[in-house]
């Protein structure tokens, strides 16, 4: 596992926040909803950045997350709809990137790639069958 340096954590960082702003402002793409950034990972050379994302209309639901469903098994819709905001993203890219490159005080602007961040849905997903644990057992007590 490679170490990452200092000045590409604080690079990423810098990039997580001004992403988190470009694309609340400037993305117009009906397909995307509410995004949010959670990480971003950089190349060594800082040629590429990879951006994770989630989407909040269809993780935070009550609708995908009831107990006995898995991340396996989320809506086909909440799926679909997850699936077009990472498309509408990956399109916007290149203009992100143009907008970050005016931000930015780098000699090159790491060329954007958006992936789905499952792990706000798996947190979601253990935090409930901890709760549902937690009710069985209170209910074996009393």
């Amino acid at each position: 596992m490679t170490k990452v340096s200092p000045r590409m954590q604080r690079v990423a960082d810098q990039i997580q926040r001004e992403l988190a702003l470009l694309i609340q402002l400037e993305v117009n793409d009906p397909r995307v909803g509410m995004v949010s950034v959670t990480g971003v990972k950089v190349s060594r050379d800082l040629a590429h950045a990879d951006v994770y994302v989630t989407v909040m209309g269809s993780v935070d639901g009550e609708s995908s997350l009831k107990p006995g469903v898995t991340l396996d098994r989320i809506g086909a819709l909440d799926k679909l709809e997850i699936d077009e905001s990472i498309k509408a993203l990956n399109s916007a890219a290149g203009y992100l990137r143009t907008l970050l490159a005016k931000r930015l005080s780098l000699r090159t602007t790491p060329k954007l790639n958006f992936h789905f961040d499952e792990s706000v849905a798996r947190g979601q997903y253990l935090s409930s069958l901890i709760d549902r644990a937690i009710a069985e057992d209170s209910e074996h007590q009393s």
